[in-house]
């Protein structure tokens, strides 16, 4: 029986996340031994990894990454990480020469600065593996990269990586030693390989794998909008960060509340922005308009129920939220950015729209008003094949 590592950095509700957890229930227990490190050992979708998955982590929290105990847990974890084996003095001169190189590009991200400390911290593993996958960017890349004895190495790569901040300097040469590196789609790969053009050929599309019928099943629970609004409701699931750029949409919301639409937005997730979104709803006046209720367990039925699904981002990998929300038929806006433009067929299943608050009003105020339109785009939406599990075969082809 082959054996197989896979390694992600947390498991928190996300798209790599719920693609991850396909991939899993896709690897048949009858061939493969199947073993899961998550390198910052915590996230809640750990309840719903399959049994035959087994969980390396000698400790694992479930709270999630982005509430406030869970922030205090990851905070702690990262504490101890860095001063085990003196992880932090042997990282120093790394860490100090890229945090220099981030302050003189005037944008420090905490995250990618400190990945490489956390996998070289890391808990270790003696046995050899058949097949280790990083399933993630950053640290899982640079542990299967330098810490996992493995015969075949491969890499995924969920987002736009130049827009994302990675660079071959934090890197320090993982990608070398992978045997092979799948991106998420085409814009994704392109990215990657102007920053690594020497991997063209070990570098291809891995689409993520989706449960539509799940998908579906789950969008027929109880659950979704309780409130008693009787007006057009917009809706997007997504993480509070700057990546996201809720704060382009909230101001798009005030336009809409000014040309006097009846239109209320609600954002399902959870992130580090809320405070200044918070504040920025509040200054415009929109505390009824749009709403942050909070990550939620099952987004399914919110996305069956809304008038219109908004995915307005600065870039994206190739966007899980987005599927989920065609294969429930919704009419959907989209910005025109990477990842984004690859997955909606412009006047066929939605609109791409710039990511200004103009852009966004226009695109909105125009399927609001066209209900003829959005039922087009919302069956044509629910009509695609959004998954193939032939995809697997890319990933197994290493074990042959």
């Amino acid at each position: 029986m082959k054996k197989i590592l896979i390694v992600i950095n947390t498991l928190g509700r996300a798209g790599a996340e719920t693609a991850l957890l396909e991939l899993l229930r896709n690897l048949d227990p009858k061939k493969f031994e199947v073993h899961l490190f998550v390198l910052l050992g915590q996230g809640e979708m750990v309840r719903y990894l399959p049994e035959h998955v087994k969980l390396l982590n000698k400790r694992y929290d479930e709270c999630s990454v982005l509430s406030r105990e869970g922030k205090a847990h990851l905070r702690t974890h990262v504490l101890r990480t860095l001063f085990h084996r003196g992880t932090v003095f042997r990282q120093a001169p790394y860490l100090i020469r890229q945090l220099w190189g981030m302050l003189r590009r005037g944008r420090i991200q905490s995250d990618k600065l400190l990945w490489r400390a956390m996998a070289a911290g890391a808990q270790r593993f003696d046995q050899r593996y058949d097949l280790a996958v990083a399933y993630l960017e950053g640290g899982a890349a640079y542990y299967v990269a330098d810490y996992v004895n493995a015969d075949k190495k491969a890499g995924f790569i969920h987002v736009d990586y130049i827009q994302a901040g990675y660079s071959r300097s934090l890197d320090r040469g993982c990608y070398e030693k992978m045997d092979r590196i799948f991106a998420v789609s085409d814009e994704v790969r392109q990215s990657f390989l102007k920053v690594y053009p020497e991997c063209g050929e070990r570098t291809e599309v891995f689409h993520n794998l989706l449960n539509q019928e799940l998908i579906r099943q789950r969008a027929a629970e109880p659950g979704g909008f309780n409130d008693a609004f009787t007006g057009a409701r917009i809706l997007t699931v997504g993480r509070l960060t700057a990546q996201k750029s809720f704060d382009v949409s909230v101001r798009a919301m005030k336009l809409l509340k000014d040309a006097g639409e009846k239109v209320r937005w609600y954002i399902l997730g959870e992130g580090e922005k809320r405070g200044e979104l918070e504040a920025l709803i509040r200054q415009l006046g929109l505390e009824q308009d749009f709403l942050l209720p909070g990550a939620v367990d099952n987004p399914y039925p919110y996305m069956a129920q809304t008038d219109l699904y908004v995915h307005a981002t600065r870039f994206e990998g190739k966007s899980i939220a987005i599927q989920e929300a065609q294969t429930l038929g919704c009419a959907i806006l989209v910005s025109d950015c990477s990842g984004n433009r690859e997955q909606v067929v412009p006047e066929v299943d939605g609109i791409l729209c710039d990511l200004t608050p103009e852009g966004i009003f226009q695109g909105v105020k125009r399927l609001l008003h066209d209900e003829k339109l959005r039922e087009r785009f919302g069956r044509e939406a629910a009509g695609k094949k959004l998954s193939d599990v032939r995809e697997m075969e890319k990933l197994l082809a290493l074990l042959a």
